[in-house]
């Protein structure tokens, strides 16, 4: 799937207000349910999705880094963990480790990842829509559809099923 992230940008922000309403007839939905409505849908959409062709997410958000992903990065570049941090990291609103710039400083031209083996947990288990608990996340789901255009689409995708 070809991704034109400026017409992907303009549309998930003219689609954010019937998505947000998508969002509270979903709290409604039974959650094993809504887990298995996400979990099929999600993996229908990366059927067709090369993250490589976009790698928004790496471009315009950063995700948090937990201690042990600090140490593994470290540990890679040959560094302390604090070292790190003063390199890379700051404290957001919230307290937790995030990025100091966008895009990601480990993103390279070709939109590979310069540390994929060794990324953070949570680029590992992007954008999120394959888990259980849904529930817990439909607010951060909501802000990915933003970030994401196969989270998007899931949400279109869902979205024919329970916009009705």
């Amino acid at each position: 799937m070809e991704i034109d992230l400026k017409s992907f940008q303009s549309e998930s922000k003219s689609e954010f207000p019937a998505n947000k309403k998508l969002k509270e007839r979903l709290r409604k939905v039974k959650p094993k349910e809504l887990d298995q409505k996400f979990e099929s849908t999600h993996e229908a959409v990366f059927q067709e999705t090369d993250c490589l062709q976009c790698a928004n997410c790496c471009k315009t958000a950063s995700p948090i880094f937990i201690q042990t992903d600090i140490d593994r990065l470290a540990k890679v570049f040959r560094m302390k963990s604090s070292q790190f941090i003063d390199e890379y990291l700051h404290r957001d609103e919230e307290g937790d480790f995030v990025l100091n710039s966008s895009p990601c400083p480990f993103l390279n031209e070709d939109n590979k990842c310069l540390v994929y083996e060794s990324r953070p947990k949570a680029c590992r288990e992007y954008p999120h829509t394959n888990r259980k608990n849904m529930h817990g996340i439909l607010n951060l789901s909501l802000r990915n559809t933003l970030v994401c255009p196969a989270v998007f689409k899931i949400f279109s995708e869902i979205g024919k099923e329970y916009r009705k």
